[in-house]
């Protein structure tokens, strides 16, 4: 396995960063997550654009989207694989040992993991912890993903592979690494980006693709939706067939169904796609 590391291709043995990286240290970076199929990535553009969008909300310096462009080429020409998860990390680089961040260059990483297919329906729970919409970083892919952890731990523990969470006041909101749609009475509704949900690739493809309606909704809406489900760049679209203790039967759902054909089709025919 050959990652590429600020400038270059390394053997994953020997691919280093600094233990003093501040990405390492306190979370101080940014990342995006690419599906690579058969060597292509998917939405690449859009991912460069929201990798920006979110180091400048971190206060870091714009990536360079040539030499991010160049990585991700050298790593998906170095390791080849059918299904590819394509993960580029870019962090405030070498500091010092506190939230203050250094004068050395950022840090770029970009590596690739296989992936296995997506079952067509899973499994989600709620979890109590809060999305906080009025936080610095909210909306932003950083790497401070330890809520996540945590809260994707408690969704193993109970047999499913996602938790979805509320905001602080009380909207549904997103899962740890997904967005969610649901559909009531009919039409298709995902919370907007005001919830402080991260605006995902995913999600917003779906929204342009299926008309989706941006509503804010209670977090209880989950107790009486008609489907549900979810959207990642690993998971695409993907029908939830049970949250907590509750069945979703027939899942997926007629709505849903017609989402993830939609997308299928839609992302087929064109692997960059744009959303202006």
């Amino acid at each position: 396995m050959k990652l590429w590391v600020n400038g270059g291709l390394r053997d994953a043995d020997d691919a280093r960063i600094s233990v003093l990286d501040h990405g390492l240290t306190v979370g101080d970076g940014v990342f995006e997550t690419a599906k690579a199929v058969e060597g292509r990535p998917f939405a690449l553009t859009l991912h460069l654009e929201r990798l920006t969008r979110s180091a400048l909300g971190l206060g870091l310096p714009e990536p360079d989207h040539d030499e991010a462009r160049r990585a991700c080429a050298a790593v998906l020409d170095a390791n080849p694989m059918a299904l590819g998860r394509l993960r580029i990390t870019y962090t405030g680089g070498l500091s010092p040992l506190g939230s203050e961040r250094g004068t050395a260059s950022p840090t770029l990483v970009v590596a690739l993991g296989e992936a296995s297919p997506r079952p067509d329906t899973t499994a989600v729970v709620t979890v109590p912890w809060t999305r906080n919409e009025h936080s610095a970083v909210a909306g932003l892919k950083t790497t401070s993903y330890a809520e996540n952890v945590v809260a994707l731990a408690r969704a193993a523990a109970h047999g499913a592979s996602e938790a979805l969470m509320a905001n602080t006041a009380g909207r549904l909101c997103e899962g740890t690494g997904s967005n969610v749609f649901i559909v009531l009475d009919g039409e298709l509704h995902t919370p907007p980006l005001t919830t402080g949900c991260l605006a995902g690739i995913t999600r917003a493809l779906t929204v342009r693709w299926t008309g989706a309606k941006e509503t804010e909704l209670p977090f209880d809406v989950l107790e009486r939706a008609d489907e549900v489900f979810l959207t990642s760049s690993l998971r695409d679209v993907q029908a939830v067939h049970r949250i907590d203790g509750r069945a979703l039967t027939d899942a997926p759902g007629p709505v849903t169904a017609k989402a993830m054909r939609i997308f299928e089709e839609r992302a087929g025919a064109d692997r960059d796609p744009a959303l202006g």
